[in-house]
């Protein structure tokens, strides 16, 4: 996961897009879940961490609309 931002989209077009791939892709995800994420462990951080990507992502996603809710000041 050594992959550079300008190197992305190259990195991208040479993974393994048929079925096989994809499913090796999911297998490693999955043994990232339990590896980082596992309740198992009692560990916190791995779920405060993915809610905290999640509220972070709903508010980047609503920014417009929140931003037209502010109050305006009248003088």
């Amino acid at each position: 996961m050594d992959v550079k931002l300008r190197e992305l989209p190259i990195w991208i077009l040479m993974q393994d897009f048929i079925p096989k791939g994809i499913a090796v892709v999911f297998q490693k995800g999955y043994y990232q879940y339990y590896k980082y994420l596992s309740m198992k462990k009692g560990n916190v951080a791995g779920l405060s961490m993915v809610l905290a990507a999640y509220v972070l992502f709903n508010r980047c996603r609503s920014y417009k609309e929140l931003k037209q809710e502010q109050p305006s000041e009248y003088h």
